[in-house]
């Protein structure tokens, strides 16, 4: 008699492919379970499109494809900060490739039919390869697209997430127990000090969202800013609260490339987290072209998310293809390079790496709180997204996997005059509204 092996559950295959024990609960629609059964969080495949993802693209992409689709769910945790899942399976799993007789065993026991890839989820944008119909990478038609894809989602579900500030990059806070809001204002002052802001002056400001630093430095130190975006919601969002603010005489927001800009002479130029979306081989011009916008003397602060290297990598799947298109980084040495090999001399670095976590543990929780409304406003595919990716981002902040760093320079003239004082006192001075 023939001695026939039993099928594989998709519990047993799912051990398969792991390297040690699983640190949490599996259990899958065929009935299979693995690991600890007292797990505080668990993982569900619900259905067979969920595990063709996870079979036709292995990691982050897969996963991602199945959370996003609602084909995974995470017990124990709210979708909107599924973090401590997250922390868990970074620590404790660890996945190994099974020999190729363990392959094919696990493909015939799953099902050989589930190597057809479903329509991924409508979040998700095209490879990068495919992206190509779109206009060279970091081309202005092709970075348009980009930053509509992430940007454009809707102002309303980004009050929620973001909270009144309406600010979408890396809060400092002066004080461990500090609010959100109290942080995003000290951002703002900071960033204006550093740049020695005072009435009458220019301000230009890349990139500037919804316009934070715009109404920030026009409102509390009487400069003259000018912000651009290529988000066309953000900058009609950012025009409505200039002139609900009575500041329309001092700031004005165009949504416009920041290439476009002709005005010149400005005494500052701030660029808030514009960097990762321009591609490091074009930091050259980029940095070039905010020279050429400052006056002699004039200052230039770069805050932007970074590698904790300077070596070349890729962006992970998920990210490139359901929250930053194109997006890039590297690490704060080629930063500081590349604004150096300008010619702009490098003033003060500082990083605020621990500061994003708390940041994004904020968004986490506004998200968490204002599910229901933020589902109703983007749908419950896009409200996933961000729980997983904000979740995803604060754990790597935490691990030093990637850092957040201010480098401030000045426009030094040829006979070395920098308008630099000899002892900075920006940290000492920046202001926050009490709670």
């Amino acid at each position: 008699m023939a001695n026939h092996r039993p099928s594989l559950t998709i519990a047993d295959a799912f051990q398969q492919v792991l390297d040690g024990s699983l640190p949490l609960r599996f259990t899958a629609y065929d009935g299979s379970a693995s690991g600890p059964e007292d797990a505080p969080y668990g993982m569900t495949l619900k259905n067979e499109r969920g595990l063709a993802y996870l079979m036709t693209a292995p990691g982050d992409l897969g996963l991602g494809r199945a959370y996003v689709s609602g084909d995974i769910d995470v017990t124990g945790l709210h979708p909107g900060d599924p973090y401590e899942a997250l922390k868990v399976l970074q620590v404790g799993l660890r996945m190994k490739m099974p020999s190729p007789a363990e392959l094919v065993r696990i493909v015939t026991a799953l099902g050989i039919s589930h190597l057809k890839p479903p329509p991924p989820p409508p979040q998700e944008t095209l490879p990068r390869w495919r992206r190509v119909v779109e206009g060279v990478r970091h081309s202005r038609k092709r970075d348009s697209e980009a930053i509509h894809h992430h940007y454009d989602v809707s102002n309303a579900f980004y009050q929620h997430v973001l909270g009144p500030s309406m600010t979408y990059t890396c809060a400092v806070y002066p004080t461990d127990d500090a609010t959100l809001e109290q942080a995003q204002f000290y951002k703002y002052d900071l960033i204006a000090r550093k740049l020695d802001l005072k009435p009458g002056m220019r301000l230009l400001d890349v990139g500037c969202g919804w316009g934070g630093m715009v109404r920030h430095a026009a409102e509390h130190y009487g400069v003259e800013v000018l912000g651009v975006t290529l988000s066309r919601e953000q900058a009609t969002w950012a025009q409505e609260r200039i002139k609900e603010q009575g500041l329309d005489h001092l700031a004005e927001v165009r949504h416009s490339d920041y290439r476009a800009v002709g005005e010149d002479g400005f005494d500052a130029v701030s660029s808030i987290g514009l960097t990762e979306h321009i591609g490091v081989k074009n930091y050259p011009a980029y940095f070039g072209f905010l020279r050429d916008r400052l006056r002699p003397q004039g200052r230039l602060l770069n805050h932007c998310i970074t590698r904790a290297h300077n070596k070349h990598q890729e962006t992970g799947a998920f990210i490139d293809r359901y929250v930053f298109p194109d997006g890039e980084l590297t690490g704060s040495g080629r930063i500081v390079t590349e604004v150096q090999n300008v010619g702009l001399e490098v003033q003060h670095e500082e990083n605020f790496r621990v500061h994003y976590a708390k940041t994004l543990a904020q968004w986490n929780k506004n998200l968490e709180q204002s599910w229901d409304a933020c589902v109703a406003e983007v749908g419950e595919g896009t409200a996933r997204v961000w729980g997983l990716y904000m979740a995803g981002s604060r754990l790597a902040f935490e691990r030093n996997e990637i850092q957040l760093h201010h480098v401030l320079a000045t426009k030094t003239s040829d006979d070395g005059e920098a308008g630099y004082p000899i002892r900075p006192r920006f940290t000492e001075e920046a202001s926050y509204p009490e709670a």
